[in-house]
């Protein structure tokens, strides 16, 4: 019992579990690139999962951004806005700076 008592708890507790179907090869490879890193097989493939999960994510809300400033810029240039005072005013001190 008092070996029980000194065994470090983990923080991390696994509920889930995912099987993937690889070759001889690949396996060759992952093996050699966690032992290369000094890692075990399963931190080393989930650490990459994870890595490739945010990256795809980011990818994906990089896009959306574009697809939605790309059809704001769009409505500006086909709805544009009426141009207020403020705006007359910077254009105004604009040509006087610059003698356009």
């Amino acid at each position: 019992m008092a070996e029980a008592a000194k065994r470090p708890t983990t923080s991390r507790v696994r509920g889930e579990r995912l099987e993937a179907r690889v070759t001889a090869d690949q396996k060759r490879l992952i093996e050699h690139a966690a032992a290369l890193q000094g890692r075990s097989v399963t931190d080393f493939v989930l650490a990459s999962l994870q890595d490739a999960a945010r990256r795809a994510i980011e990818e994906h809300q990089h896009l959306e951004l574009s697809v939605r400033d790309s059809q704001a810029f769009v409505r500006a240039l086909l709805e544009p806005q009426p141009v207020n005072e403020r705006l007359h005013d910077t254009i105004r001190r604009y040509r006087e700076k610059t003698g356009v």
